[in-house]
């Protein structure tokens, strides 16, 4: 899996995009970084208000602050 190999930090921006016509792509800003390199989540407040824990997939983009 791609992001495996990406460093994460917290301020990096993740954007998911939808899987179905109708879906927005999701945004959020990670928070805090947990768990191990080999397992990487996230604590994330998306751009909705909703803060949760994301377990990142193969469709999910970091951007780094500029």
């Amino acid at each position: 899996m791609p992001h495996r190999d990406i460093r994460w930090n917290a301020g990096d921006v993740i954007v998911v995009e939808g899987h179905h016509l109708d879906d927005r792509q999701r945004v959020g800003e990670v928070l805090a970084v947990l768990g191990d390199p080999s397992h990487p989540h996230f604590s994330v407040r998306w751009d909705d208000g909703h803060e949760t824990l994301y377990y990142p997939g193969p469709d999910a983009v970091v951007h780094r602050p500029a």
